[in-house]
């Protein structure tokens, strides 16, 4: 079985808004996606003699988060990149990926519950609606069986249990598996893997449906959270924790 996994890079550490473009910054370090980790730990766990292949979007330096996801054990890497895909919005991103998972005819394509840098959590839904595929998210255990996959979702009320043929997209939990840390030996096999890096071009794409111009949503303007009104912060010097009863105290709260 084929396997394509949709993991992105992301910034490291706390997310910064570039106030002229209004866009995160994504100028610093980054790496995997976590939540994306989970859908790589379980393509692989559900490959068997098949192929896992990471697939996705960002510049040049996202290669350093598909090379973890090779030194975890996947087979091979595709990289779309290009200068025109800054600013792409979701649809605008979707429509992208669509296009590069068009050319793997994969069996079942994984992505991680959301990014942790947008918190989106529809992309999955985004790429089934293009490739007319089944699709299902928050997946906390999967098998596949007879040409189909099956699996389990929390609810508050219990689990759901949702089976679609194959070709499908899931959208797997964290919930799901503890991701692997690569290993010295698959970090130095990760090298000699094939890599792959497209262009708009090689997918057939115009640089006019991606970026900004491509996108259907524009940020008009960034602000910060209104004030909480009446408050008083306090400093731990020591005395933090008189200072917070003396103030319980003192809105009667005790």
């Amino acid at each position: 079985m084929k396997i394509a996994v949709c993991v992105k890079h992301v910034p490291e550490g706390h997310g910064r808004i570039d106030p002229a473009g209004k866009r995160l910054d994504r100028s610093g370090e980054g790496a995997l996606n976590h939540f994306d980790a989970n859908a790589v730990e379980e393509a692989l766990r559900l490959k068997g003699e098949g192929e896992v292949v990471v697939v996705s979007m960002g510049p040049e330096k996202a290669a350093d988060s598909l090379r973890k996801a090779l030194a975890m054990g996947a087979d091979r890497a595709v990289l779309v990149s290009d200068d025109a895909l800054a600013g792409s919005d979701l649809v605008a991103t979707s429509a992208v990926l669509a296009k590069a998972l068009e050319r793997e005819q994969a069996d079942l394509v994984l992505l991680g519950q959301q990014g942790s840098d947008s918190d989106g959590a529809v992309l999955g839904a985004a790429l089934a609606d293009r490739l007319r595929l089944p699709m299902f998210s928050q997946a906390a255990e999967l098998t596949v069986s007879n040409g189909s996959i099956r699996g389990k979702r929390q609810t508050e009320f219990g689990y759901d249990v949702i089976e679609a043929p194959l070709p499908a997209i899931v959208a797997v939990s964290d919930a799901i598996n503890e991701p692997r840390y690569p290993s010295l030996k698959g970090i130095m096999g990760a090298k000699r893997k094939p890599q792959d890096t497209l262009s708009l071009a090689d997918l057939g794409l115009d640089a006019g449906a991606v970026g900004e111009g491509g996108s259907k949503t524009e940020v008009y303007a960034l602000g910060s959270p209104p004030p909480r009104g009446d408050s008083r912060r306090i400093e731990d010097g020591g005395s933090a924790a008189e200072q917070i009863v003396d103030f319980l105290a003192e809105k009667r709260l005790l």
